[in-house]
């Protein structure tokens, strides 16, 4: 099983720290969910029905209406190597490392390469990244990713773009233009984990070519999204001033806790940022982690890329970080 953030419970039992003592920043989760408005009976009582509006609701939201909604993310990173003959598929890393793994159990020719254009020259049939990137936050701007979306269809060849940190910089999302005439073999994932903070109503969405899209939703099943869940996401995705609210909201954290990291622990590496998260490489990376979790902070270390990633606290958590992390500058 691959190790992912929000192992809250492990990390208070390996420091002896009461679990409601901690700040738990490894997840890159938004500290500001989304209202959870009151779920009507029918919702719990009868099965969940497609024809709801959720679909119309998303489609206004993320500009496309060639999606396929999905209990997050995951399920459609899971599958969507089996939609494919067995080919070379160049995954653009270090990143989320379910796609590393769903197209290697698939049994995909995979190449793990650094940049969009080591990608292109190996001539694949897939090209996997995620925009921004987790865990290292790098952006790749709309109009290169456009361009190589263009390149790969003239070899019959697919892009493959995962923006589940997308929603706080809109602008660099291409989501609107998955599937259509102008990026036909263009496919991106979408979620309402990270910016909505709904992680735990496993909300997502596929977009892309109609046909691949029904063949995923044969794979997947009947009620792949609980009701609640369902009603919960069209009133989150119809929310517009909500959304402006917490757009704001995060790119204001963002740059507040870009700026901290760079006073306290990373003052000569670059620290890059996606808003829900920043990100470092540093050598100190595993002493640093051990400081943060000692004062019950829990972060993400990417042992082999020496790189820690701290997603933003909640407005009543930041006195505390700040705290923690200048206690760390004043002693080296």
């Amino acid at each position: 099983m691959l190790e992912h953030g929000g192992r809250l419970r492990a990390a208070a039992q390996a420091y002896g720290i009461p679990l409601d003592r901690w700040i738990d920043l490894s997840t890159g989760i938004s500290p500001w969910l989304y209202p959870i408005p009151d779920i009507p009976n029918h919702a719990w009582q009868r099965l969940p029905e497609p024809d709801d509006g959720l679909d119309a609701i998303a489609a206004q939201y993320y500009g496309n209406s060639n999606l396929l909604a999905t209990a997050g993310s995951q399920p459609a990173i899971q599958l969507l190597p089996t939609l494919f003959e067995p080919c070379r598929v160049a995954i653009i890393g270090p990143t989320y490392n379910e796609h590393i793994a769903a197209w290697r159990l698939a049994g995909h020719d995979l190449h793990l390469v650094d940049t969009l254009n080591d990608a292109l020259e190996i001539q694949p049939t897939v090209v996997v990244l995620c925009n921004p990137n987790n865990p290292t936050a790098t952006h790749h701007q709309p109009g290169h990713l456009l361009a190589a979306a263009e390149q790969l269809n003239q070899r019959n060849a697919w892009l493959i773009v995962d923006e589940a940190y997308g929603d706080a910089y809109p602008e660099l999302s291409i989501t609107k233009l998955a599937g259509t005439v102008v990026a036909p073999r263009l496919i991106t994932l979408r979620s309402l984990g990270k910016f909505f903070g709904l992680a735990g109503a496993r909300v997502g969405f596929l977009f892309g070519d109609s046909i691949l899209l029904n063949r995923l939703a044969d794979k997947l099943g009947p009620w792949t999204i609980n009701g609640p869940a369902r009603f919960v996401a069209q009133k989150a995705l119809a929310d517009t001033p909500w959304q402006t609210h917490q757009i704001a909201h995060i790119r204001d954290a963002g740059l507040r806790l870009k700026q901290l990291i760079t006073r306290t622990v990373a003052p000569v590496e670059p620290v890059k940022s996606t808003g829900l998260f920043s990100t470092f490489t540093t050598s100190d990376a595993e002493v640093i982690f051990e400081h943060l979790a000692r004062h019950g902070i829990l972060v993400r270390l990417f042992r082999e890329a020496s790189l820690i990633r701290i997603g933003i606290a909640a407005d009543h958590e930041w006195k505390r970080l700040e705290n923690v992390l200048q206690a760390w500058h004043t002693t080296t």
